[in-house]
């Protein structure tokens, strides 16, 4: 038994291994939820949330004189390291929990009391120097230092997913300007509709792109508000007079964010209406990036018998069985993605849904699945970018014999020869596999000169009198 050591809680005594800067109940949650295998450690960032609350904490009780200066100041030394990505793997609770978050709230403050006992020159396990309780988690409950550990860590988050949707942003913005000369038809409903250039279609994918970054962040921004000094149901038992704007503020100073109290922590204690408009954003997201993945796989069908408007850079060969065939495998992978992230906002609509009385006890599924969309999101978006976007070549001959063969071109000719007579010739043309081009000619309705500059695609691309 060498290689452990004995730690008791309320439930008795469990053996933890000797080297683990852990505790007994964070064992006891590794042996309980073996649910996601997606673990504690695999957020840094929420660890890195989690660093800063309990800095912030310790700070605010060091101010109101509840902690001694040199616990003070090795807590928050501890934490510091922690932020800066020591000890992480000292974090493998399953993000997946029941509790509310108490496992994940106690692996922190385990941590952190057996790295300050290390410093102090202790052993682990020596909590009558440190506790996780009476130091680390002073003045606090789970129920504060946990969902306010989540916004933090969000917020972090959304700055990495915002800086990889700038630069697909850029990518389609870029191909927007290399194809600002390619003519190619429009479709709605997968009909022809009426010509546009392919610089056109991919300047719009930059554009319904670049919309969802304020949203991400004006969603993002509602996570300032938190409930420390809430302890346990919002009435701030056994946290000081003045703990809970103090902390607010130390928070703030520590992160950067712009911190503050909630101004009912009654309310904001079981309150999870930041999460779900927040995961609102990342479907919205997931909704316009897997569209464009649809388009990206219409627009390269083929090659012989689909659109073929353009080229993806071929990734991997595409049938164990069919020589020569190349799948849209990225677009399909994004695809994938975005599904996930759908199903992961409806997690997160019943775990907020399921909030009881004074708490939600769901939040460990909500956060889960707010920080797996956004970690996915981020992953699909850089290989979209690096593996499709940026290697897309156009058709240009393919995309402007469409538009010469199109009798989509016919609505041009509404404002000069009326809806019936452009009907007309539509129908023919139709029917008859004659182009709308040389109807009108043979019909004498226009004569080939006015002809020619009505039906020249360039003139078809924007606004322009009659």
């Amino acid at each position: 038994m060498e290689n452990f050591r004995k730690e008791s809680d309320l439930l008795g005594e469990l053996n933890v291994p000797a080297d683990a800067y852990y505790g007994v109940q964070t064992q006891r949650a590794i042996n309980n939820f073996k649910i996601s295998g997606q673990l504690l450690s695999s957020y840094p960032d929420f660890i890195k949330g989690l660093a800063f609350v309990k800095k912030a904490a310790a700070k605010t009780n060091y101010e109101l004189g509840l902690l001694e200066e040199n616990l003070y100041f090795k807590i928050a030394e501890a934490c510091d390291e922690i932020a800066d990505g020591k000890y992480h793997e000292q974090f493998p609770v399953d993000m997946i929990q029941g509790g509310a978050g108490t496992s994940i709230n106690m692996n922190a403050n385990e941590v952190i009391a057996n790295i300050v006992l290390e410093k102090l020159g202790k052993n682990k396990g020596e909590y009558e120097f440190c506790s996780p309780n009476d130091h680390i988690n002073l003045s606090q409950s789970t129920n504060d230092a946990y969902p306010t550990a989540i916004k933090m860590g969000l917020l972090h988050m959304n700055i990495g997913l915002v800086e990889r949707l700038e630069k697909i942003v850029e990518a389609f913005r870029a191909k927007g300007k290399e194809f600002h000369d390619v003519i190619k038809m429009g479709r709605t409903q997968l009909q022809d509709a009426v010509p546009m250039t392919l610089g056109q279609e991919f300047e719009a994918y930059a554009a319904t792109l670049e919309e969802d970054i304020s949203k991400l962040n004006n969603n993002a921004n509602l996570f300032v508000e938190v409930n420390m000094g809430a302890t346990a149901i919002g009435t701030g038992l056994n946290a000081p007079v003045g703990y809970a704007t103090l902390c607010a503020k130390n928070l703030a100073q520590i992160t950067g964010f712009p911190v503050v109290s909630a101004p009912d922590l009654v309310e904001a204690t079981p309150d999870t209406g930041s999460y779900v408009i927040y995961s609102s954003a990342t479907k919205r997201l997931a909704v316009k990036l897997s569209k464009i993945c649809n388009d990206l796989r219409l627009l390269s069908s083929g090659p012989r018998a689909g659109l073929f408007e353009i080229n993806l850079p071929p990734m991997q060969p595409g049938s164990s069985i069919m020589p020569g065939k190349v799948n849209p495998v990225i677009p399909e992978v994004v695809n994938q993605v975005c599904f996930k992230v759908f199903g992961n906002d409806l997690t997160v609509t019943f775990a907020a849904e399921a909030g009881q009385l004074q708490l939600n006890v769901m939040e460990p599924v909500l956060s889960h699945a707010i920080m797996e969309n956004i970690n996915f999101l981020c992953n699909a978006l850089d290989t979209l970018r690096d593996k499709c976007v940026t290697g897309i070549t156009a058709n240009k001959e393919i995309c402007l014999n469409m538009v010469k063969h199109s009798i989509g071109i016919v609505t041009a000719l509404n404002p000069y020869i009326g809806y019936k007579k452009s009907t007309e010739i539509a129908k023919e043309a139709l029917e008859t596999g004659n182009s709308v081009y040389n109807l009108v000619l043979e019909k004498g309705v226009l004569s080939q000169e006015k002809l020619d500059e009505i039906l020249d695609p360039k003139n078809m691309l924007k606004p322009h009198n009659k």
